[in-house]
């Protein structure tokens, strides 16, 4: 599941998994209008296995085990969950019924039916004009975060003495604004899934408290603290008040599943960019520790870990996921944006310190793997971008200096403003891929 930023010290994120662990282990039995028997996961829908009729025979054993072992399920999964037999796989709808559907394998690569979907690949796109290498293709723009108002509670904010706070959802919602105009001039049709610093989402933290409270009640907090106005970002007992379980269930797992709402039945692209900024941990938002470090990656779905695949709902997902081809696309795309990024930016890959929850893929080094809500929901290729460390004393002081044409004197060195830079680099991939992959070489 996601976490506050993709990557950190080791200690940061072994306290947001356990911070996550009090959401996922029991929350299946509460959501209103799921039947007792379903197990599903944060705030998530039973699972619609009859649409997977339509896949049948549109890929093959081979691929399907290759897709499995390879890139969805690096992580092992329990036996019943998933059996790939010679003809057919087996995958276990709900345990409780021991109810399965039966995907029918093709039986050779030239025998595969068309696959259903909504988006369209780079090559299937028409052909492009001159100085229009993006025409046709309509691409949304997901800034990630909301920041504004709710910067603080989605702990997504710190202030260095009297300078500008940081803000990631403001970040991300600049460089969106500044990326949409560019891919419109070259031809793209281009959509938002967040264009203000409100939320998608019509509900509020108080909406959720009564879960919450059933949450902590479960995970064995009876009597749970309801928590002040505002949360003190340093206490070590945050998560066990009803007030930071409302409001994490509010912006991060109530906006997201409505942002993939607008992408899934209103928007249908062919592309979703999810564009965040990084960061390692911090500590006191007031008091915050910049650090040396500065570093670059991208995401794509894959790496289910063994426990999220319980839930009925993300195994139905993974397997639409698998079954619709977005990784084919998805991960040539992610590298070639990534190393376009990397040209402009000169920044380096980020290692992820452990396996545990990620999986290197694709050829550049940058694009890792990983099961996040947005990247499984969204029913199309995803490209989720990571680029700088936002609490890193250079990237701060290029935050500080703001946007601006053309280059400035920060920290010393004459660059871009650090928003076109982005911008920027994402334009340079999404132009490099789509010539190539339509065929039209730069």
């Amino acid at each position: 599941m996601a976490k506050p930023f993709a990557c950190h010290a080791v200690a940061w994120r072994k306290r947001i998994i356990r911070a996550s662990s009090f959401l996922l282990v029991f929350l299946p039995i509460f959501p209103a209008g799921i039947r007792a028997a379903d197990n599903v996961s944060v705030l998530g829908t039973h699972p619609r296995w009859r649409v997977l009729e339509n896949y049948q025979e549109t890929i093959t054993h081979d691929e399907f085990a290759h897709r499995v072992n390879d890139v969805y399920c690096t992580h092992g999964f329990a036996p019943d969950l998933i059996e790939i037999n010679e003809k057919t796989a087996r995958i276990l709808m709900n345990r409780e019924t021991q109810k399965f559907f039966w995907l029918r394998f093709a039986e050779k690569d030239d025998g595969r039916k068309s696959v259903p979907r909504l988006w369209r690949s780079a090559k299937s796109l028409p052909p492009a004009k001159p100085g229009k290498p993006l025409l046709g293709l309509k691409i949304a723009l997901d800034p990630g975060h909301l920041g504004g108002k709710w910067a603080k509670m989605e702990e997504r904010w710190f202030q260095v003495g009297n300078r500008l706070p940081v803000q990631e959802g403001d970040l991300t919602l600049r460089v969106a604004r500044l990326l949409a105009p560019r891919l419109r001039e070259l031809g793209a049709k281009v959509f938002f899934a967040r264009n203000s610093d409100e939320p998608t989402t019509p509900k509020r933290p108080d909406d959720f408290r009564e879960l919450a409270r059933k949450i902590l009640i479960k995970n064995g907090v009876p009597q749970s603290r309801i928590g002040g106005n505002v949360l003190d970002p340093n206490d070590p007992d945050k998560e066990q008040t009803i007030r930071w379980q409302s409001e994490i269930l509010f912006y991060r797992y109530s906006e997201i599943r409505r942002r993939a709402a607008l992408v899934n039945f209103k928007l249908h692209p062919d592309l979703v960019l999810c564009l965040h900024f990084n960061a390692e941990g911090w500590g006191d938002p007031n008091d915050p520790t910049l650090t040396e470090t500065n570093h670059l990656h991208l995401l794509v779905n894959g790496s289910y870990l063994a426990e999220e695949l319980e839930f009925d709902d993300e195994r139905f997902e993974m397997i639409r996921r698998l079954l619709s081809r977005a990784y084919d696309e998805e991960l040539p795309l992610a590298d070639t944006i990534a190393l376009a990024m990397a040209r402009e930016t000169g920044l380096p890959p980020y290692e992820y310190p452990t396996a545990n929850t990620t999986t290197k893929v694709g050829a550049s080094g940058y694009v890792y793997a990983r099961n996040l809500l947005a990247t499984r929901l969204y029913r199309c290729p995803v490209v989720y971008c990571e680029p700088y460390v936002m609490n890193s004393k250079d990237v701060f002081g290029r935050i500080q200096a703001g946007d601006y044409d053309g280059t400035r004197n920060v920290n010393g060195v004459e660059r871009k403003s650090i928003f076109r830079e982005y911008a920027d680099s994402v334009v340079e991939g999404l132009v490099d891929y789509y010539s190539r992959a339509r065929g039209n070489e730069l």
